[in-house]
């Protein structure tokens, strides 16, 4: 892998967004990080260095909205998000990098697309598909640390505060981070060049979170979520070029 000023840019781009986003700002926008990087490296080293970076966020975030998680919603999800992980863990080997390049693109354009449009946003839906919702945002999550999508896509009719839809998304996330730990180590996925790069890193995400509380003050965060959404879309039409060609 060359390491030169563009993926220098977009690593350290992507880490700001993810910090911005785990600050409770933007709607979990951090889902363009693996996107974003993987234009200049592989999907597999861009989850790789991402997920240390998401724990050491997790743990500022946890201390945060703790108190306001709403067990029942994340009894019903975190079990199928295990199962979820399982299943990105088995399935794991059977990518290559240009498939993955377009799964991964297909996942950016429908997150970016639902996050634009919430077309069931407000409707109350059965139980089974807040677990249905918990196994995707397992699955997506292992491969691309994309987990927020499916798991908002559930929340948004539960009808929570915001505090409470915020905390329950960040023990979730967190949670199913730690999680996916074990199959990343397995797979070798958290070698010492990888954990290296997320460890020079960690100021950026630290910047990050500081700049969107900073943001939240001054910028509509409707505005600043359909920015990123809309790049997210263009993000996986130009991975699915690349995955294709």
């Amino acid at each position: 892998m060359v390491y030169d000023w563009q993926f220098i840019v977009l690593i350290i781009i992507a880490v700001l967004i993810t910090g911005i986003s785990k600050s409770g700002f933007a709607g979990g926008v951090g889902v363009v990080a693996v996107p974003l990087i993987s234009l200049k490296a592989s999907p597999a080293f861009a989850v790789a260095v991402m997920l240390p970076l998401l724990i050491v966020m997790d743990v500022f975030s946890l201390k945060a909205w703790w108190r306001h998680r709403v067990g029942s919603v994340l009894w019903l999800m975190f079990p199928p998000a295990v199962l979820g992980v399982a299943v990105g863990y088995l399935t794991y080997g059977r990518f290559d990098e240009e498939l993955l390049k377009v799964l991964l693109g297909v996942f950016s354009i429908l997150f970016g697309l639902w996050g634009l449009l919430k077309p069931f946003r407000g409707r109350v839906m059965p139980v089974w598909v807040g677990g249905l919702s918990g196994g995707i945002a397992g699955f997506t999550s292992f491969i691309a640390h994309a987990g927020g999508p499916p798991l908002n896509f559930y929340l948004l009719q539960c009808r929570l505060t915001r505090e409470q839809f915020l905390a329950t998304a960040v023990v979730f996330l967190a949670a199913t981070n730690l999680v996916k730990l074990v199959p990343y180590g397995l797979l070798g996925l958290l070698n010492v060049a990888n954990l290296t790069i997320a460890l020079l890193l960690i100021p950026v995400a630290w910047l990050g979170v500081r700049l969107g509380l900073v943001i939240q003050k001054r910028l509509s965060g409707e505005l600043f979520f359909r920015v990123i959404l809309s790049l997210l879309i263009l993000l996986g039409i130009r991975l699915i070029i690349d995955g294709w060609g």
